[in-house]
């Protein structure tokens, strides 16, 4: 295995590590994982207990329901990670949370331009506040729901990451052209056959006349954003707003 330091790479926390790769290793990411364009690996929080029974978390303090990750094997989970060979003290360093910063576009292709995340995937009712400070944790949220843990939304962020990386999609264009890149949402698309249950694609498209099927797409994307995400619109009209002042 290479240890190419520049490689993207992606460790993860987890008390189920035999989730990955998962999904990650089919299709383009795992096409590119398969090919050294990216590394991952899932490292067993449960390896930084120090009793027998391989402990990991404990009640909550001031009483409550559940179980909550314990600060001092944590830490040591993390500290463990970044002394691994090859690891990079400059990945930042994340926590699956749905009470963390949401992830965008824009976030994603900060990660992809980076060495990669070190994703720690908590369990039960959280984890203790003390390591998310002392370790620097910064918490990100693929949604507002709650999932069974953070691996779900590893793998998700992880996959959004990876796309992005040189030479995994076939086409750079890809990634710049599609919904987020440019604040709207993505515009329709249509393929062959030319009628389909009486619906034909739309006559433009067929029209070779590249500026009026760019203005068509460009009109489809913002009729779209305004309808279905009204939040994502007033934010790119603000921006829009700035920009002429």
């Amino acid at each position: 295995m290479s240890s190419n330091p520049t490689i993207w790479r992606a460790t993860v926390l987890t008390l189920f590590p035999e989730m990955f790769p998962g999904p990650l290793g089919v299709s383009l990411a795992g096409k590119a994982l398969a090919s050294g364009l990216w590394r991952l690996e899932a490292r067993d929080i449960r390896d930084s207990a120090t009793d027998r029974h391989r402990s990991v978390d404990d009640t909550p303090a001031g009483g409550g329901p559940g179980m909550v990750l314990r600060a001092d094997v944590l830490a040591a989970a993390i500290d463990a990670a970044d002394a691994a060979p090859a690891s990079s003290k400059d990945r930042p360093r994340l926590l699956m949370s749905p009470r963390g910063r949401p992830l965008t576009q824009s976030a994603v292709a900060e990660l992809a331009a980076g060495p990669g995340a070190l994703i720690v995937c908590g369990r039960f009712e959280g984890v203790d506040q003390r390591v998310i400070e002392a370790r620097g944790l910064e918490e990100v949220s693929i949604g507002d729901y709650v999932l069974s843990g953070g691996e779900l939304a590893a793998l998700a962020l992880i996959d959004a990451c990876v796309r992005l990386l040189p030479g995994v999609m076939g086409s750079q264009e890809s990634g710049a052209d599609e919904s987020f890149s440019d604040g709207l949402l993505e515009y329709p698309q249509y393929t062959r056959p030319q009628v389909f249950e009486g619906r034909p694609i739309p006559e433009i498209l067929a029209s070779g006349d590249h500026a009026k099927v760019a203005a068509w797409r460009k009109a489809e994307a913002e009729a779209l954003t305004r309808t279905r995400r009204p939040d994502l619109w007033a934010a790119k009209g603000g921006q829009e707003g700035q920009k002429t002042r």
